[in-house]
């Protein structure tokens, strides 16, 4: 199949490109096009107007004291730059398959709010900030309050995203990422980012975020607490996952039972929460 008809505008700064958003609630905006090009397509998004932000200017990376990166930063560039978060390093070679993250954004996979998507995962456990611009001015929100569920966000009408903001590795602290997937390149089949401190020898401000067996990364207060305030020994890993497992509630498919992706989850947890821990020692 072939996309509808729709106009172009290629935009060259954010005004030009919110503008040309606010002429019709179905205008898109487009940059790496690796996940809406298919959709359009496949004619599952008709767009009356799409808005091109390759040469908007929200292609920048700069660090002071917090990483901001612009929305059409390419995922292949972030993933071999060393001022990038070693957690959201680690991620990114999961995302896709190489030509893909030369042209897919960061902030597109941000936006998309794809539930198995690696990007949101780690933004979520760093406790990063999404950056956004619109008719009524730009605002930051927390991505526990801007992720609704699949391919769902708190943005508006006209809103577009142009940055994301990640907090740089602090003293003893220590992040993992794990992911299980049929084979590289496909949806992770589960997904866990951990982020710890070691304070006085026992985990502090313990961070757990969970995707794909999720809508949105989801993080789970009582395996959080379970962690905080201990010394990290494997038993303790083993407890977090085992409270995990039956926490989230997978659909399952013909890849995976529901039961076989909890267990699945529950081994992921254990195994990034060890390596988190003596990564932060």
């Amino acid at each position: 199949m072939k996309p509808v008809a729709f106009d172009y505008v290629a935009a060259h700064s954010v005004g030009e490109a919110l503008e040309a958003l606010g002429r019709d609630e179905d205008a898109k905006p487009i940059a790496g096009g690796q996940s809406l090009v298919p959709a359009l397509n496949m004619r599952l998004v008709r767009p009356t107007i799409l808005v091109d932000l390759n040469r908007a200017g929200l292609d920048t990376i700069e660090s002071n004291g917090v990483l901001r990166v612009g929305a059409t930063v390419r995922q292949a560039i972030l993933e071999h730059d060393l001022r990038a978060h070693p957690l959201l390093r680690e991620a990114l070679p999961f995302v896709g398959h190489f030509v893909t993250r030369n042209r897919g954004t960061v902030g597109g996979s941000v936006a998309h709010a794809d539930g198995a998507a690696e990007i949101p995962l780690c933004l979520s456990a760093l406790g990063g900030t999404i950056v956004v611009e619109g008719p009524s001015g730009r605002r930051e929100i927390d991505p526990d309050g801007f992720f609704v569920t699949h391919f769902m966000t708190t943005l508006e009408q006209g809103e577009l995203l142009v940055e994301t903001v990640w907090p740089q590795p602090e003293e003893f602290e220590g992040a993992a990422f794990e992911e299980f997937a049929l084979r590289a390149g496909d949806y992770a089949l589960s997904m866990v980012a951990v982020v710890v401190k070691r304070v006085d020898d026992v985990a502090a401000d313990v961070r757990i975020r969970i995707g794909a067996v999720t809508d949105r990364p989801t993080g789970f207060e009582d395996v959080e607490a379970a962690v905080e305030g201990t010394f990290v020994t494997p038993a303790i890993a083993k407890e977090a996952g085992a409270l995990a497992a039956p926490a989230v509630d997978p659909a399952g498919s013909i890849h995976a039972t529901p039961a076989y992706l909890r267990a699945l989850t529950g081994t992921l947890v254990e195994r990034a929460l060890i390596r988190a821990w003596e990564r932060a020692g």
